[in-house]
């Protein structure tokens, strides 16, 4: 009785010792830094309010980049819309639906899920690419927040881009399963539960794209570089266990130079990555296991082709 006493007793602590932050620390979200530090930083915006009184009207500025092809010749300009953060939620995606709702609704973004999930509100928020839906709002109302469409993207309207290449890149890389075998038991492909853990970190990407429009490589090659998100992807197919087609990806990916060795690590893929993935790392890994698996004198001929394209 005893035994069962203190058992039952370290599980409601532990379940306590998960639910209650201690010193800023979210156990929930470990191992995802972006998602830490938004949380930090909601509870901070929080604290300010409440420091500031929710009965007091606390107007922000949020600047957003416009640009109609309604009216082709005239230049994108900021429009400066003023939101009372005592009546808003704390993303920075609704203040957006905010702003939609009660003040323009010609404004035009892109947004589903609400929950970091789509990457479908990609955008750039104060210099930096990444999903409004978990990008808090500052509460310092002394300075605006700026909102532009993701860069180097052609813009539809507003901050809508056009992702047609992106997808199309996403799809030149072929992300499902290929066998060459049924399953052993006709049923389904397994894997054991170091297989599985490999794809930890790959798998999780939510194609926002905010990796590749912050690539000074994807920028000046978008036709040629396949882009963070796609090589991503790709690497995640690659080391799946259950895929049998490994060294045929890597032979398509690396027929053309540019589509993967193109990367010039700059790694500004991962600063940006709203889920906390690697992708410098990931394409890093590609290219040592294609270097690898080929002979000296092509892995030679290969390096002195990319100092030439440097």
């Amino acid at each position: 009785m005893l035994k069962r006493f203190k058992d039952g007793y370290r599980k409601l602590a532990d379940v306590v010792s998960k639910t209650v932050p201690k010193d800023g620390h979210f156990p929930t979200l470990k191992g995802h830094p972006a998602a830490d530090q938004h949380a930090e930083q909601v509870l901070e915006t929080h604290e300010t309010l409440k420091e500031k009184g929710l009965k007091k009207t606390l107007k922000k500025e949020f600047q957003i980049y416009r640009w109609s092809p309604d009216n082709p010749h005239q230049r994108p300009f900021l429009q400066s819309y003023f939101v009372d953060l005592s009546t808003c939620g704390p993303m920075v995606l609704d203040a957006l639906q905010k702003i939609k709702g009660e003040d323009d609704s010609s404004l035009s973004y892109r947004r589903s899920c609400r929950e970091g999930i789509c990457g479908s509100c990609a955008m750039n928020i104060n210099g930096t690419n990444t999903v409004a839906c978990l990008k808090p709002i500052n509460a310092d109302t002394s300075r605006a927040t700026v909102i532009t469409p993701l860069p180097h993207m052609y813009v539809i309207k507003d901050l809508v881009v056009d992702l047609t290449n992106f997808y199309h890149q996403y799809k030149v890389i072929e992300p499902w399963l290929k066998t060459k075998k049924p399953p052993l038991d006709g049923r389904e492909y397994r894997q054991s539960i170091a297989e599985r853990k490999r794809l930890d970190g790959l798998y999780e990407c939510i194609l926002c794209a905010c990796c590749s429009t912050s690539c000074p490589s994807y920028w000046w090659n978008p036709e040629e570089f396949h882009g963070p998100a796609a090589l991503l992807h790709a690497y995640r197919w690659i080391s799946d266990s259950r895929d049998d087609y490994t060294e045929e990806r890597l032979q398509a990916l690396t027929e053309d130079h540019t589509r993967l060795y193109r990367c010039r690590t700059i790694k500004n893929c991962t600063a940006t990555c709203p889920k906390s993935l690697n992708p410098a790392n990931a394409i890093n890994k590609m290219k040592t296991r294609h270097l690898l698996s080929q002979p000296v004198e092509e892995t030679e001929e290969r390096e002195q082709h990319a100092i030439g394209q440097a």
